[in-house]
């Protein structure tokens, strides 16, 4: 795995073009680090080709093999700024002679960050086609974080754009990143751009914009029955090759989980997504993508009370939880609602209240691949079956009578976009 290191994140690069480069973090463990850290890589656009992480409990050693994802279109990877990103993830080291219990009373150990200032980005532009796919990738390049859009189109043809927005910077209530942004719009945007205003947001808009309107129970049926999704990813991929196995005869301490399953965008992210909603803890990871996008995956975990999972009906559920998040991460459906024909892609919410990095960035490069104009966008969160689910509500303007072949053709180019089939 390596040599430990005194440097909490170091990055070693490429030695030749197509080979990975080496992501290393040596620092305290806390619960949820290894699915924190795969978060970051993905958001940064990077593929893990192979996976090492190991923990006492106490401090982990996790080493990543990382490539940019082909067509991820967003430039040279920053990695002086995905260093910094990883590090802030990273706990503090308690001083020698300093226990956890020491450092809480003092006050010094790490503490959940507050929650950063939210902004409200107003646009107001002339339609064109892929508009806000290029507002999205301005805004992921500015490392702004869309917690909220609502995207509408006038009949004349203009469009007034509403995201909610964070900056991972701290910086947007400065005039000199504000000018930056603006900066950065209008030379993407040109004359399609007529004004651009950013505030801090109003403490009783966001609510009012995270009540969406509700899921029909047709819809729920189609994007939530797991029978009709592995119905569905079969006929998209022609495959079922995904294995979840749970074995305690290897160790005396730990239970083995081996996956072995085709890769897809995000792929080590969503596995250990599911670990940590699940309140499993991992002792020992490996895992390995081929070059024929097959992934073997083992963890060696125990439970939260440090014991192995010994229990039937828990391994059963954990195994179904799993195979279902390597079927699809994210649902994808194609709906008539009133004139409109509405496109919606649910994206799980993590236990902590994080969603999946860059989805609406995926959605909308992929319906601006696909020629598709965008009369309306928002963005709301719904509980289905006591889980939160981030649901991107995409409406197209009156097409009712959309031919199957052209459905077809974008549920499955936004899909593949999300899941990483066409690179």
């Amino acid at each position: 795995m390596g040599v430990p290191s005194d440097e909490v994140v170091q990055i070693r690069h490429a030695d030749a073009a197509g080979d990975p480069a080496v992501v290393t973090v040596s620092c305290p463990d806390k619960t949820g680090l290894g699915c924190d850290l795969c978060r970051v890589v993905l958001l940064f656009g990077l593929s893990v080709v192979k996976g090492d992480m190991s923990t006492d409990g106490r401090w982990c050693y996790i080493v990543l093999w990382v490539l940019p994802r082909l067509g991820r279109g967003r430039g040279p990877v920053p990695w002086d700024l995905l260093k910094d990103r990883l590090l802030q993830l990273c706990p503090v080291a308690a001083p020698f002679g300093f226990d956890a219990a020491c450092l809480a009373a003092a006050g010094l150990q790490d503490a959940a960050p507050p929650a950063p200032q939210l902004f409200l980005l107003k646009l107001r532009c002339f339609d064109r086609m892929g508009l806000l796919h290029d507002v999205t990738r301005v805004l992921c390049e500015l490392e702004f974080t869309i917690r909220r859009v609502k995207v509408s189109t006038t009949p004349d043809g203009s469009v007034l754009d509403l995201f909610f927005i964070t900056d991972a910077r701290e910086l947007l209530h400065t005039k000199c990143r504000r000018e930056e942004a603006y900066d950065k719009l209008e030379s993407v945007l040109g004359d399609s751009l007529t004004s651009r205003e950013i505030d801090p947001a109003p403490e009783d808009m966001l609510p009012r914009l995270q009540a969406c309107a509700s899921l029909t129970p047709a819809v729920m049926e189609q994007m939530f029955n797991m029978d009709l999704v592995e119905e569905q990813y079969i006929s998209t991929r022609g495959d079922d090759n995904i294995s979840v196995t749970v074995d305690n005869s290897l160790s005396s301490v730990h239970t083995l989980i081996q996956i072995q399953c085709g890769d897809h965008k995000g792929l080590l992210y969503d596995i250990m997504r599911t670990v940590k909603d699940c309140n499993i803890q991992i002792s020992y990871g490996r895992f390995y993508a081929s070059q024929n996008r097959r992934c073997d995956v083992d963890l060696f975990v125990v439970q939260s009370d440090g014991k192995k999972i010994l229990d039937q009906q828990r391994q059963g559920s954990l195994c179904c939880r799993l195979r279902m998040e390597l079927l699809r991460p994210l649902r994808v459906a194609l709906v008539n609602r009133g004139p409109d024909t509405e496109l919606l892609v649910a994206n799980p919410v993590e236990v902590s209240g994080k969603g999946r990095p860059l989805v609406f960035y995926d959605i909308t490069l992929a319906l601006k691949n696909l020629q598709k104009r965008i009369f309306l966008a928002e963005i709301g969160r719904h509980v289905v079956e006591d889980r939160e689910w981030e649901v991107y509500r995409v409406h197209f303007g009156e097409e009712q009578d959309l031919s199957s072949s052209l459905r077809s053709k974008i549920v499955d180019g936004v899909t593949s976009m999300l899941m990483g089939w066409d690179s």
